[in-house]
C-alpha cells in the first residue's frame, strides 16, 4: 500500500506561525445565539499581489490558523492548486481561535456559531474593499464554513469548494467531540475555563489523540505500525509504581507524542468554542445564486465519510446551482484532505477556469 510518509511527520501545517500576520479591528459583533462582542479582532495573511477583483478565502479547520502556506502547502502556493502567483489569497484565524483573532484567551466568551466566523470574515473583506471572492475554500471545519459563506453571502461567492466536509455533523461526529471535551472538562485543571496558566494540557493531549486516530484510516495506522514495538524515547506516560511496567506499542507513543505537541499550540478553551460551533452548524438549504460548488471527499475517511459531501452536492444541485461531487480513492483517511496534491487541484483548476 502506498502511503505518504508525510502523514506521520511534523511539518509546517502543525506549527503556527505569527511571522507574517496581520491585524484588523472589526468592529462590535452580535452573536447568533444571543451573545455579544464588544469589540472583535481578525487575525490574517494574505499571499499574492493584492487585487480586490481577483482575491481567493482559504478557511482553515478546527486547529488551524490563518498561516495557509503552512498547514496546506501542498495546495496553497505559487503554482499550486490555490496560486498565489495567479490569485491574492486570503487567510484568516476564526473569531474563537486562539492565534490572533479574539476568542477565550482574551476573557469571559460566549457561544459562537460558524455563521459568527462567516460574519467576521465578510468585515476583513469590506476593509480589503474586496466585492467578491472568486473561490471560498476549506477542508473539514474550513469547509463548512465555505459552504455557509455561500448561504449567507452568495452575491459575493462565485466559488465554493468544500472538500473533506460536511453540511452537518452526524451524532457519531458530534460523539466524538464530545468525549474530546471531556476529556478537557475532567481535568482537574480545567477551573470551569478560568485557568490563568496553560491549563488542562492533559485533557487536552487527550482530546488531541483521540482526534489522530479520526483523522487518519486503519490502513494508514497498519502500513505505518502494525504492532510494533516502541524502541527508545518513549513518550507514553509511566503508569506508576504500583503497576507492572510494559512495553509500549509504537502507535501508543506517537498518539502521546501528538497530545503533547498540540498542548504546545493551542489552546483548550478555543477547542471548546470551536468544536461547539462545528456540532451546532446545520445548512439546510441554499439560495439561488450563480455560486458554482465543488465538494471532494475521501473514501477511507473515516471522520467525515464520502455520504456527506455527496449530500451536499445533492442539496447545491437542486438549488439550482452548478455542481460537481469528486470522492477520491484513497487510503489515508481524513488528512488526505491535506496531502491529496493532484486529484484535487485538478477539479479545483477546472472549477477556476484555469
Amino acid at each position: 500500500m502506498n502511503i505518504d510518509p508525510g502523514l506521520f511527520e511534523e511539518s509546517e501545517r502543525t506549527t503556527p506561525q505569527a511571522e507574517g500576520r496581520q491585524f484588523v479591528e472589526v468592529g462590535s459583533l452580535d452573536l447568533e445565539r444571543g451573545g455579544h462582542l464588544g469589540s472583535a479582532t481578525i487575525a490574517y495573511q494574505t499571499w499574492g499581489k493584492p487585487d480586490p477583483s481577483n482575491a481567493i478565502l482559504v478557511c482553515h479547520a478546527i486547529s488551524g490558523d490563518s498561516n495557509a502556506v503552512g498547514w496546506w502547502p501542498r495546495l496553497v502556493g505559487p503554482g499550486k492548486a490555490i496560486d498565489t502567483d495567479r490569485y491574492w489569497v486570503i487567510c484568516s484565524n476564526v473569531i474563537g481561535g486562539c492565534q490572533g483573532s479574539t476568542g477565550p484567551l482574551s476573557g469571559d466568551f460566549p457561544f459562537v456559531t460558524l455563521g459568527d466566523m462567516v460574519e467576521a470574515q465578510s468585515r476583513l473583506m469590506d476593509h480589503l474593499s474586496i466585492p467578491q471572492w472568486q473561490l471560498v475554500c476549506g477542508g473539514s471545519m474550513g469547509g463548512m464554513q465555505a459552504i455557509e459563506w455561500a448561504r449567507r453571502f452568495p452575491s459575493r461567492t462565485k466559488g465554493v469548494w468544500a472538500t473533506a466536509s460536511a453540511l452537518r455533523h452526524s451524532a457519531m461526529q458530534i460523539g466524538f467531540n464530545e468525549v474530546a471535551r471531556q476529556s478537557i472538562f475532567r481535568d482537574p485543571r480545567w477551573q470551569g475555563g478560568n485557568y490563568t496558566d496553560q491549563g488542562p494540557t492533559d485533557g487536552l493531549a487527550v482530546a488531541r489523540m483521540l482526534g489522530h486516530l479520526t483523522y487518519l484510516s486503519e490502513p494508514a495506522f497498519e502500513a505505518k505500525f502494525g504492532r510494533r514495538l516502541q524502541e527508545g524515547d518513549v513518550k507514553v506516560p509511566d503508569a506508576g509504581a504500583t503497576f507492572a511496567k510494559r512495553e509500549v506499542f509504537q502507535v501508543e507513543n506517537y498518539l502521546a507524542h501528538q497530545g503533547h505537541k498540540f498542548t504546545e499550540r493551542f489552546d483548550a478553551r478555543t477547542f471548546v468554542v470551536v468544536s461547539n460551533a462545528i456540532d451546532t452548524y446545520d445548512c439546510t438549504a441554499l439560495p439561488e445564486s450563480d455560486t458554482r460548488f465543488l465538494f471532494t471527499s475521501f473514501t477511507s475517511d473515516l471522520l467525515y465519510p464520502s455520504w456527506q459531501s455527496q449530500t451536499a452536492n445533492e442539496l447545491a444541485l437542486g438549488s439550482g446551482h452548478e455542481s460537481t461531487w469528486l470522492d477520491i480513492n484513497s487510503p489515508l483517511g481524513h488528512d488526505a484532505f491535506l496531502l491529496d496534491e493532484n486529484e484535487q487541484a485538478s477539479a479545483v483548476h477546472t472549477l477556476l477556469g484555469n
